[in-house]
């Protein structure tokens, strides 16, 4: 087998497709933010805590209903969806008015006290979930596990889905006509509260399905949302907050330069996501898709 820039085809390929997967669920988190901050208006740092949930409703459904993965698909994100949305009936909503610094200490501290609550009952350590999809494929260059090609095509569908969803459609117009003039989109006649909440769900529910999707390639456990979401609000950032397109080419563009720093530089690994924020806030402090207020 040749070798490439003097790395072994396998290694680099490798771990280019850790980067597609870790790519893949930075792209759905920070989608889920996007969707949120960009209609909402809130930062929600309960987001990590939620997609923990996910993965957790997955593997409670699995384990104690007997709902296999494909089953904990659909569940799982309305399920967790629903306790957004009584999140948001109870507290977000008294905040929409009020400074981002607000919303920010609150999502913080729900997430805190979300997780403490799974880690009392669960304890630190990691619960194995099984993989539904075993075996792979021996490419030339690589091996390629079923089921992390099935996480990378199915984040891309979901995240261009939503995109379209927001972005084409009348019920996107709909809801970022709200964020400017709910008045107006009020008098057609339209519910904006009802509209707002649901928004929060869906996003919350897009979190969780990504946890579901990471629940059989990491262990599940209550750390796994707090270990991932400043790399994701990083993501948010250097692609624009609010910007879904943003979030999306730049959360699989970032996986995937992390995965070639592991090949070629492994020091830099954990700090080249930040390290690529600060200089995107320097030269366009607005994000590459965002747009200056």
């Amino acid at each position: 087998m040749f070798e490439l820039l003097g790395i072994a085809p396998q290694a680099l390929f490798g771990q280019l497709l850790l980067g597609l997967i870790n790519g893949a669920f930075y792209a759905m988190l920070s989608l889920g933010l996007a969707v949120i901050f960009g209609l909402l208006n809130v930062i929600n740092f309960t987001h990590g805590a939620q997609y923990m949930m996910g993965a957790f409703c997955a593997w409670m459904l699995l384990n104690w209903a007997g709902v296999p993965y494909w089953g904990a698909l659909i569940l799982a994100p309305i399920i967790i969806g629903a306790f957004g949305i009584l999140l948001e009936k109870v507290f977000l909503k008294r905040l929409y008015h009020l400074d981002h610094l607000y919303g920010l200490l609150l999502t913080f501290g729900l997430a805190l006290i979300i997780e403490g609550v799974f880690r009392k009952q669960f304890g630190s350590s990691g619960l194995p979930y099984a993989n539904p999809i075993p075996g792979g494929t021996r490419l030339d260059f690589m091996f390629l596990p079923w089921y992390r090609g099935w996480v990378v095509v199915a984040s891309l569908v979901i995240c261009l889905g939503t995109w379209f969803l927001i972005e084409r459609t009348k019920l996107g117009s709909y809801l970022r006509a709200a964020t400017e003039r709910p008045d107006l989109v009020q008098a057609f006649g339209i519910n904006v509260p009802r509209m707002i909440t649901l928004t929060y769900g869906f996003g919350v529910g897009l979190a969780a399905l990504a946890g579901v999707l990471a629940a059989p390639i990491y262990s599940v456990n209550p750390l796994m949302g707090s270990n991932l979401i400043i790399i994701v609000f990083a993501v948010v950032v250097i692609g624009g907050m609010g910007s879904i397109m943003g979030a999306i080419v730049t959360g699989f563009g970032l996986g995937i330069i992390e995965g070639l720093t592991k090949v070629f530089y492994p020091e830099a690994s954990n700090t080249v996501i930040f390290i690529i924020m600060a200089i995107v806030l320097m030269l366009k402090p607005a994000g590459l898709f965002g747009t200056p207020k």
